[in-house]
């Protein structure tokens, strides 16, 4: 059973995973267990592995991060034996050498790299390149074969293999979204209140592209027509000055109207004296 230390690390390294997935790497705990990890790599190209499909196990102890993981891979490839451990500087075989904060992206990395080398060690096997793309162009097939295979990766048992979510193309300088990506375009009027307002509203932008994150833009927003307005800055009445000016108005007409009353009351009276 895995350790409170463990079971947290290894919950945030996959949610890492999902989020940064390392070039020609993919791995996923089983949801029976955390500490057993399923991974795949592929083949990265001009290498002898180019086009191959390799699955394997992260075995990882209940002390870990503080203990490293064993290591299997389960698709002949040439280089290691199938189903056996394989010792190197981040497995089981060197606890001595191990580092906590080497992780799941950090390892399989690591077994990425020791793959293309040609060193032998225990787990390892010596074969030639011819051998192991004949291997490599075989791979597939033999990993839908496998019952552990299809139960690790369902979306992977396809008729060709499947790219995984980060096939190294940044790294080669080449664009991240590939050709097959698609686009949804989607109004976000609809998910406002709506608005007696004319200015038109920005389109959000879903990119969905095979084995990748769903990535969101926004499109520039048109710019507003300007509003036909037949009053001229001539014939533009005035505009009012606020609420002291409109009691000093009402004074006024009031006051205008008090003074013109009386006069023509002392002129009445003094008519009617003669």
């Amino acid at each position: 059973m895995a350790s409170k230390a463990a079971q947290k690390r290894l919950s945030k390294e996959f949610m890492t995973m999902q989020r940064e997935p390392p070039p020609f790497v993919w791995a996923a705990p089983d949801e029976k267990n955390i500490l057993t990890w399923n991974y795949l790599i592929r083949g990265p190209p001009d290498s002898p592995y180019a086009g191959g499909e390799f699955h394997g196990v992260l075995l990882f102890p209940p002390e870990y991060p503080f203990k490293p993981p064993g290591i299997k891979m389960y698709t002949p490839s040439g280089r290691f034996q199938p189903d056996k451990k394989i010792c190197f500087s981040m497995s089981d075989f060197h606890p001595g050498t191990w580092n906590p904060a080497w992780s799941v992206a950090t390892i399989l990395t690591g077994l990425l790299s020791f793959m293309l080398s040609d060193e032998m060690t225990t787990g390892s096997v010596n074969s030639s390149d011819p051998h192991k793309r004949i291997l490599a162009s075989k791979s597939h097939s033999f990993n839908l074969s496998q019952p552990r295979f299809r139960e690790a990766f369902p979306d992977y048992c396809t008729p060709t293999p499947r790219d995984l979510p980060n096939m190294g193309e940044k790294e080669r300088g080449k664009p991240d979204v590939p050709s097959t990506s698609t686009v949804q375009h989607v109004n976000i009027s609809s998910l406002i209140l709506p608005s007696t307002s004319a200015t038109p509203t920005p389109q959000l932008i879903l990119r969905r592209t095979q084995g990748a994150a769903l990535q969101l833009a926004v499109n520039p927003m048109p710019a507003a027509p300007e509003a036909h307005n037949a009053i001229t800055h001539g014939n533009r009445p005035a505009v009012p000055q606020g609420w002291a000016a409109s009691w000093r108005q009402v004074i006024w007409e009031k006051w205008r109207w008090g003074v013109l009353i009386a006069l023509a009351v002392i002129v009445s009276k003094i008519t009617s004296t003669y």
